[in-house]
């Protein structure tokens, strides 16, 4: 809430008044869609998100979609990149709060998520399923790295001492939810508890587990419970930054504190 004094006249002799506006500008969400899905996967979501008075933003990474052509030519770096770019076109919109941004990653875009948390402000970081993928081969195409290899990086418990991925949530301070899927047959366990353990600074940590959903959500029933689960977490994200920020910390690009802790570490 933003308050001004004024004066207004009225025949011939002037009136003071404070006028009172909610804050102009208004958080923005990024949602990255996984290897092989697209920007319409996140839709629901993210009108569901958008009511909150938020500016959602999904996209097509390259590979995908209209441009599923470059599938097996485009890499880890290009995938980044994608990310960056979307990421300063959401910020850069005369609405949104670029102190006030959460990211919403599925599987390999929860990877290219904390990449960017690495290079980018964000406050809010939600992970479904979140890869993980060895730095080595960072420009072969993604498509063609090595299946075996993947599994067998994943099925062991990481640092951030090996992994970029890692080292960028170990420095990450916002606030984080990580949801796994109980039947997840291309992330396992070791990869989320990797990812759990990396974010010891983060301001808060929430973890759920989606009881009897795989990797890719088929199932309508586990796909709403992770849609209002997402919401959730969002809305109050949001509604404590909202009360917690100062416009000090708004003209200084700082990231407001977050009220809530969702779970224990």
């Amino acid at each position: 809430m933003t308050g001004s004094q004024i004066c207004f006249d009225v025949e011939g002799e002037s009136l003071e008044a404070t006028i009172l506006s909610p804050d102009k500008l208004v958080p923005g969400i990024l949602f990255i869609h996984g290897w092989g899905g697209s920007r319409d996967q996140d839709m629901v979501r993210a009108e569901e998100i958008a009511q909150l008075g938020c500016i959602c933003f999904t996209f097509d990474l390259r590979g995908h979609a209209r441009h599923a052509e470059e599938r097996n030519r485009v890499t880890r770096s290009h995938g980044l990149a994608d990310v960056v770019a979307a990421y300063d076109y959401l910020v850069g919109q005369d609405q949104v709060d670029p102190s006030a941004i959460a990211v919403v990653g599925t599987s390999y875009g929860g990877y290219l998520a904390t990449l960017l948390t690495a290079v980018r402000p964000v406050n809010w970081l939600a992970l479904r399923v979140p890869a993980l993928y060895p730095d080595e081969h960072w420009d072969v195409p993604k498509a063609m790295l090595d299946r075996d290899l993947i599994n067998a990086y994943r099925a062991r418990f990481r640092t951030g001492r090996e992994d970029k991925a890692l080292a960028a949530c170990e420095r990450f301070a916002g606030d984080v939810l990580i949801v796994e899927s109980e039947h997840d047959d291309y992330v396992p366990h070791e990869t989320i508890s990797s990812y759990m353990s990396a974010f010891h600074n983060s301001n808060s940590l929430s973890y759920r587990i989606l009881k009897g959903a795989d990797h890719s959500l088929r199932n309508e029933g586990c796909r709403r419970a992770y849609n209002q689960l997402l919401l959730t977490w969002i809305e109050e994200m949001v509604r404590g930054g909202r009360r917690s920020s100062t416009p000090q910390q708004q003209a200084a690009g700082e990231m407001p504190s977050q009220a809530y802790r969702l779970a224990d570490r």
